[in-house]
């Protein structure tokens, strides 16, 4: 699917934007479900906490500020399990990751209109932290993404740092969403990549983004899907210790690893 200049350019970028992985009615199909599963299993919250929301926006939106989400659609839907399997995807991800690949986890992302909650400078690898960044996240776009709505953006070669500490607790002690220190990683130093209904863009585990909020009259709707290599061992996390379905190729025995648990 790849080619070996798209390949390259993720390995130094840390990012990748591949157009039309999704056809349009299978992508029509994935935004009926969504917006459905939105319906009926989804919650919306204030989303992430931290210092950072001080920083990002005013009193006022900050107290209007929502995120809409919900975990492993796969589980509810037979149309995003089709989606998270998808033959395209899965050689893109054979291109990035190698012969075998383990699906980790979806998550639905909306950000509602108007108010919908920007996101600090972050890697994604406190959230569920992997022994090596062999692991690529997913984002699948069921909207058009622009600055207005809050395209993703990423700080370009930040993969190759490896994975950075990141801020964990309020100023009082309390925990927090972990995310990077404003005055040490501004939003304003990344590479905006907006896309198309129907396109993916790829990111490494490691790689530094961030967003800004969705100030547009519509929601801007991304679901964001966790892929590894199935030797590339889980610390801690979100779905820690959790199999996933091999998506592609074979899950090689490590030595003494026993059978999965039954329940």
């Amino acid at each position: 699917m790849l080619s070996q200049s798209q390949v390259d350019f993720y390995n130094e970028n840390g990012y990748l934007h591949v157009p039309e992985v999704f056809s349009k009615a299978e992508t029509d199909e994935l935004s009926d479900e969504l917006d459905r599963l939105v319906q009926e299993w989804a919650f919306t919250s204030e989303g992430w906490t931290g210092p950072w929301r001080q920083a990002y926006m005013d009193v006022e939106t900050e107290k209007k500020s929502k995120l809409t989400a919900m975990h492993d659609l796969q589980f509810y839907s037979a149309a995003w399990l089709r989606a998270v399997t998808h033959v395209r995807l899965v050689e893109v991800l054979g291109d990035i990751l190698g012969p075998n690949v383990e699906l980790h986890h979806s998550t639905l992302h909306i950000k509602p209109p108007q108010t919908g909650h920007p996101f600090p400078m972050h890697q994604d690898n406190p959230f569920y932290m992997h022994s090596n960044g062999q692991y690529v996240d997913v984002l699948v776009h069921l909207d058009d993404t622009f600055h207005e709505n809050g395209e993703i953006r990423f700080l370009a070669g930040s993969n190759k740092l490896g994975a950075l500490e990141h801020v964990t607790r309020m100023p009082d002690g309390k925990p927090c969403t972990p995310h990077l220190p404003t005055s040490e990683w501004p939003l304003e130093d990344t590479v905006p990549v907006p896309a198309k209904r129907g396109d993916v863009v790829l990111f490494s585990i490691y790689t530094i983004h961030g967003s800004y909020m969705n100030t547009t009259r519509q929601p801007r709707r991304l679901v964001r899907v966790g892929y590894r290599d199935p030797q590339n061992i889980q610390i801690e996390g979100q779905s820690c210790g959790r199999p996933g379905l091999m998506v592609k190729g074979y899950r090689n025995r490590r030595e003494g690893q026993p059978l999965f648990p039954e329940s």
